[in-house]
Parts: structure tokens; C-alpha cells; sequence
């Protein structure tokens, strides 16, 4: 559970909450722009449309969280646990998740452009619609993903694990993408 004194913070707009305990908090909608939240315990927590852009959450625990709609542009996710995280619709774009934990997260239309995903574990995640294009995903790992209709236009994926899931509609779209081999997509 949160921290009561961590929560009651949160709410009133502190930005300094380094390793705060907010776990299983509410805290859907709110102003956490630029919060640093490095270390925090946010497990299960709620995020829906929450702004968190610019926000420093390197190392933070936010497995099994609600960050659905959540506005995570700028956000430095570095080391984050997203496991079974729900960031549906959310923007990261040029968020930095680099070495983070998306494995089995729902990714579905999320805003990834011109994201740092350089060895981010994405195994298992649904990427279906997303939106990758100019992202860096070197060395990530996109074992058994869901990779329908996500557009990964002049992404880079030079070293990346890929293996998805049988496409149930629609197929990515790699157009000017640097493949796993390091070499440019080229449309058949």
C-alpha cells in the first residue's frame, strides 16, 4: 500500500519523491510533470492520463501499473519495471526506456517516435498500432511480440531479438528501418 505521507506529497505537487512508496496509489490524472519519482514504488499503481512528462522515474517499479492515456513525453524510464504495465494510448515519445522491462506490457497505440528502447526487454508485450517510427530499439529484445499494423518507419533495430506472434490483421510497417542485420528494410 502507499505511503501516506508519499501520496499526500504527490497530490500537492511536490516534485521531489526519490524512492517514494506509492504503491497501489491513485493518482489518475494527475500533475507530476517533471516529478522525480527515481526509485519509486509504484506497483499497481493507477496513472490513467497522468502527466508525467519530463519526469524522472529511472529504476522505478511500475509493474502491473495503469499509465493508460498517461503523457510520458520526455520521461527518463531508464532501468524501469514496466512488467504487465498497461501504457495503452500513452505518449513516450522521445522518452528514454533504455535497459527497461516492457516484457508483456500493453502497448497498444502508444506513441513511441524517436523513443531510446536500446536493450529494453519488450518480450511478450502487444505493440499492435504502435507507433515506433525514428525509435532506437538496438539490442531490444522483441521475442514473441505483437507487432500487427505497429510502424516502425526509420527505426533502428541493428541487434534486436525479433520473433512475433502470428499476425492476426494488418503487418508492420519497416519502411527506411535498419534491420537486426544492420542493413535498410527493403520493400519486396
Amino acid at each position: 500500500m502507499a505511503n501516506r505521507n508519499d501520496l499526500k506529497r504527490a497530490r500537492e505537487g511536490d516534485r521531489q519523491l526519490t524512492g517514494a512508496k506509492l504503491r497501489r496509489a491513485n493518482l489518475s490524472g494527475e500533475n507530476l510533470r517533471k516529478a522525480d519519482l527515481s526509485s519509486a514504488d509504484l506497483r499497481n499503481a493507477n496513472l490513467e492520463e497522468a502527466d508525467l512528462s519530463g519526469a524522472d522515474l529511472r529504476g522505478a517499479d511500475l509493474s502491473f501499473a495503469n499509465l493508460k492515456d498517461a503523457d510520458l513525453f520526455d520521461a527518463d524510464l531508464r532501468d524501469a519495471d514496466l512488467f504487465f504495465a498497461d501504457l495503452s494510448d500513452a505518449d513516450l515519445s522521445f522518452a528514454n526506456l533504455k535497459d527497461a522491462d516492457l516484457s508483456n506490457a500493453e502497448l497498444r497505440f502508444v506513441n513511441l517516435e524517436y523513443a531510446d528502447l536500446c536493450f529494453a526487454d519488450l518480450s511478450g508485450a502487444d505493440l499492435r498500432g504502435a507507433d515506433l517510427s525514428n525509435a532506437d530499439l538496438r539490442g531490444a529484445d522483441l521475442k514473441v511480440t505483437f507487432l500487427a499494423e505497429a510502424n516502425f518507419t526509420n527505426s533502428n533495430l541493428k541487434g534486436a531479438t525479433i520473433s512475433q506472434s502470428p499476425i492476426l490483421y494488418g503487418v508492420p510497417n519497416y519502411t527506411g528501418a535498419t534491420m537486426p542485420s544492420g542493413k535498410k528494410y527493403k520493400a519486396k
